[in-house]
């Protein structure tokens, strides 16, 4: 199994945060990741988007993709041409209301979750990022949801530390959003 994942959104989402937990937490089960992260130099406001790749065996594809299985799109903003680059029957997590739904192809599997509004919700309004990741991770079943919350409070900076039970507690709320939800 091989699967590419193209995240895209706005500096301040936590776009690349979450890829590098979903390609750390792929490489702690002994999978095979790779990370590329593509953004501009604005801490916040700014293009961010990020290429993983997951495999469970030496990988073939590079994290610079011309084509993916899966996307997620955490905000219409420097989204263009992302979709035309999920493949036919792709898995697309978009992050309502920011993203509409209606705007994707019909060969594509969409679905929504109010990720601001999941996070306010779960006390973790800073985590939408991780609502959208523990979605994706629901549906796709791509690594063991302990393995995002403990790659998450390893990537976090000493100075973002107390943030991690909130966003563990986004990762499950995510997860909830789709819950019952065949990808």
């Amino acid at each position: 199994m091989e699967r590419e994942l193209i995240v895209t959104g706005v500096g301040g989402q936590g776009i690349q945060l979450l890829a590098k937990t979903l390609a750390l937490a792929a490489t702690r089960e002994g999978r095979y990741a790779m990370l590329a992260a593509d953004y501009g130099g604005e801490m916040r406001g700014g293009p961010s988007k990020a290429g993983v790749v997951v495999g469970d065996a030496p990988l073939r594809a590079l994290p610079i993709l011309p084509s993916a299985w899966s996307a997620i799109f955490a905000h219409h903003r420097f989204a263009e041409g992302v979709q035309d680059r999920v493949r036919t029957g792709g898995i697309v997590v978009a992050n309502t209301p920011l993203v509409d739904p209606d705007g994707f192809r019909a060969d594509l599997r969409v679905f929504e979750v109010d990720a601001m509004g999941t996070a306010k919700a779960v006390e973790a309004p800073q985590a939408s990022g991780f609502v959208l990741l523990g979605a994706y991770n629901a549906l796709t079943a791509m690594v063991e949801p302990a393995s995002l919350t403990a790659a998450m409070e390893e990537l976090l900076p000493p100075y973002r530390r107390q943030h991690a039970p909130a966003n563990a507690r986004a990762i499950e709320a995510g997860a909830a959003a789709v819950a019952g939800v065949a990808a």
